[in-house]
């Protein structure tokens, strides 16, 4: 639980920094219970920033949806500058490099499997993976266990893009990311990544269920 002071103190009390820092590390401590003091210090320094963060575009009605804007358009601009890195590759978009090294991690995965795994539809992501077998980046194996299915393998080719690739499109993601502290672009991970793991394990399920039984379920724990 924070530690609230009185009001009649509290004018004196936040003149002394040290109280200040108890107060900050008690309001992190009960909205990060799990947190560690190297992740109170990210989010300190996050917590700096706040005021100084110029409105971009129409203002949102809420936080949340100020938010998810913002890694929105973050989202966007990352896909519009590791794009233009990637010209003079053999790969079109960023999307193809991320099905090149899902297949790779998995070795040789169904096509479905990767599709999924980057958070495609069925249809636009087997387009994709036809598109780049046509271009000689990864080849089809008959499944062994399922006669229907078809498992994807990279070819030499394929393999031989990805490390050159990667390092365009981390220049990209370093340049966006380059006035931020390493503290603060590890608070940002820390604080994102469990959304991400938490969503991408549930939105093939959500597809055919309508957004309120949806919001429902999450919102209910169930």
């Amino acid at each position: 639980m924070a530690f609230h002071v009185p009001l009649r103190m509290e004018s004196k009390f936040m003149k002394n920094k040290t109280v200040q820092l108890v107060l900050e590390w008690a309001d992190f401590e009960e909205a990060y219970p799990e947190g560690n003091m190297a992740d109170f210090c990210r989010y300190y320094l996050a917590r700096q920033q706040e005021d100084k963060m110029p409105v971009t575009g129409a203002i949102p009605d809420s936080i949340e949806e100020e938010m998810m804007r913002t890694i929105g358009r973050i989202s966007k601009l990352h896909l519009f500058y590791a794009n233009l890195a990637l010209k003079g590759t053999d790969l079109h978009q960023i999307e193809e490099f991320w099905l090149l090294c899902t297949i790779r991690q998995e070795k040789n995965p169904k096509k479905s499997e990767v599709i999924y795994a980057n958070l495609l539809e069925l249809s636009s992501g087997t387009d994709m993976l036809n598109r780049m077998k046509q271009r000689g980046l990864i080849r089809e194996v008959a499944d062994k266990e399922d006669k229907r299915s078809k498992r994807i393998m990279l070819t030499e080719k394929g393999e031989e893009m990805i490390d050159p690739c990667f390092e365009e499109i981390n220049k990209s993601a370093k340049m966006l990311v380059n006035e931020l502290s390493e503290m603060e672009k590890g608070l940002a991970v820390h604080l994102l990544k469990s959304m991400e793991i938490k969503f991408s394990s549930l939105w093939t399920r959500h597809r055919s269920l309508p957004f309120e039984e949806i919001y429902r379920n999450v919102m209910e724990g169930d």
